[in-house]
């Protein structure tokens, strides 16, 4: 992946970010419940179909590799950064959002994604 388009995204993951998070009382970060409720709708209409409703994998299977399990801990691992970029850019079984999506919405299904349970 090219360098530029990586720290790109970092830039816009922090700026936009910023704007999806705040930290509560104990100063631990947590996800402003509108961002997430948008997450959510945005999954549900665009991602759910093949990563199936709960993010693990189960949704339709198109010709080529299964649909990631977002719940899986490997995928889990993966920092924003890297999971924007795929959000951004697809997979070779998986459409790119850009242009589709805003990045505030990219965003925001990553937020919602991040609260799926294990």
């Amino acid at each position: 992946m090219n360098r530029g388009y990586v720290s790109t995204a970092m830039l816009v993951m922090a700026i936009t970010g910023a704007c999806l998070i705040q930290s509560n009382a104990s100063g631990e970060v947590t996800r402003k419940p509108d961002a997430l409720a948008k997450g959510k709708r945005l999954f549900t209409r665009h991602c759910a179909g093949c990563h199936g409703s709960e993010g693990k994998g189960d949704g339709y299977k198109v010709l080529g590799p299964d649909p990631a399990n977002l719940t899986a801990p490997a995928t889990r691992k993966k920092s924003d950064s890297a999971l924007l970029a795929t959000i951004h850019e697809g997979k070779p079984n998986m459409p790119s959002w850009k242009g589709l999506l805003s990045d505030r919405d990219i965003q925001n299904v990553l937020a919602y994604i991040r609260t799926l349970p294990h």
